[in-house]
């Protein structure tokens, strides 16, 4: 029985796991470094006390009571696939297939110490709603969510948890009647954050911010993050007594310690079946890999999952002696469902057109619905629906 090794917990490498153990016919292991499956998308409720950190968890160990796969918990150190081998913390590992899937890291701006940020690591979520907590039993205070961009990468953005969360804040000090006593300023280094959902969006965005009275700092870039702020190019300073920061994506820094094909902004080069170049048997998906399209395109969740799936169909065909493969790039898409604490907007963009669309109330009721379907599909206790 071939060897499938899955490197990755996330999104893109679960789904993998998952979709090969349906299948049969393959030894799957999945490497990961934490024990759960991390619902991203909804974490933005763990700062505001509309979810604990628990109900964004997946425990792994349920998910395999369906779908069991074997699984490691341990930390990938090097990667070595002309060998066909993959060094981790506590062992080596062989396989005949691999799919790299353990995502992205992030750029370190001088003094992001000084920040926190909601797609970081997951415990963070808790430390950013601390620091809220702290900030409303205080009575007052200024807040800065913002996020960046990689100029080597622009899909490896992720600014919609910032513009969600800021809309939640907002919300969450309303009812706690303390909204008039805080400074909420959303910062970005480009001219218009949120450009790749589409000019209906942007301004849709901007009459929210308005309609919020929260406050923009855009088009100027970051020099550093201090204890109190942050620096801009300019040497303006916009005052802070706490920071939130979703900082670009970048290849993570053991990929130094491998023999793949690494972009720019050192990510997997892959061709559009997630194949790497080189490499018949390695695949990379998900936030690792280095995406190729339109200039709007952006890694989400979704897109790691349909990766996923077809990483598991390509080693099935491959496997077989098959040429079909099945890619990404035709179903490229910005798909989300944007919250604000009391209601969202949908948004989606493909190559034909762009929309956003307001959702009050039952946007928001959308989304939670989403992340109890998610929950509840992986661990096979819901049917899963095509494309979602």
């Amino acid at each position: 029985m071939k060897k499938v090794l899955v490197l990755g917990g996330g999104f893109a490498g679960l789904q993998t796991a998952i979709e090969l153990q349906k299948k049969g016919g393959f030894d799957i292991t999945l490497v990961s470094d934490r024990d759960y499956l991390y619902l991203f998308p909804i974490s933005i409720w763990v700062p505001v006390r509309l979810k604990a950190f628990e109900d964004v968890k997946v425990p792994l160990a349920k998910i395999r009571k369906k779908y069991p796969f074997k699984l490691i918990l341990d930390k990938v150190t090097e990667i070595h696939a002309a060998d066909k081998k993959v060094v981790c913390e506590n062992r080596t590992l062989n396989y005949d297939y691999l799919v790299v899937a353990f995502g992205a890291e992030k750029l370190q701006h001088k003094g992001i110490n000084h920040t926190l940020s909601i797609c970081g690591k997951p415990e963070m979520a808790m430390e950013i709603r601390n620091k809220i907590d702290a900030l409303v039993q205080k009575g007052s205070g200024k807040i800065a969510i913002g996020f960046g961009g990689n100029p080597k990468d622009k899909s490896a953005v992720r600014g919609g948890p910032a513009f969600e969360l800021i809309f939640n804040i907002h919300n969450y000090l309303k009812s706690k009647k303390l909204r008039d006593k805080f400074e909420l300023t959303f910062f970005a280094p480009m001219d218009e954050p949120g450009a790749r959902m589409g000019k209906g969006a942007l301004a849709m965005m901007d009459k929210m911010f308005t309609q919020y009275g929260i406050g923009k700092r855009f088009g100027k870039k970051i020099a550093e993050f201090v204890s109190d702020g942050v620096i801009f190019e300019d040497n303006s300073k916009l005052s802070s007594d706490f920071t939130m920061f979703i900082s670009a994506g970048t290849g993570p820094a053991i990929l130094k310690n491998s023999d793949l094909p690494l972009s720019e902004a050192g990510f997997v080069k892959i061709d559009n079946s997630g194949q790497v170049q080189g490499y018949p048997d390695v695949y990379a998906i998900g936030d690792i890999a280095a995406l190729e399209g339109p200039e709007w395109i952006a890694k989400q969740g979704h897109i790691a999952e349909l990766m996923g799936r077809n990483a598991a169909y390509n080693i099935i065909q491959a496997d077989k002696g098959s040429s079909k493969r099945k890619g990404y790039q035709e179903h490229l898409n910005i798909l989300c469902v944007m919250d604000t604490g009391n209601g969202a907007a949908f948004v989606f963009r493909n190559g034909k057109k762009a929309v956003m669309i307001p959702m009050p109330l039952v946007g928001h009721w959308l989304k939670n619905g989403w992340g109890i379907y998610s929950r509840l599909s992986k661990i096979g206790k819901f049917p899963r629906l095509p494309g979602i």
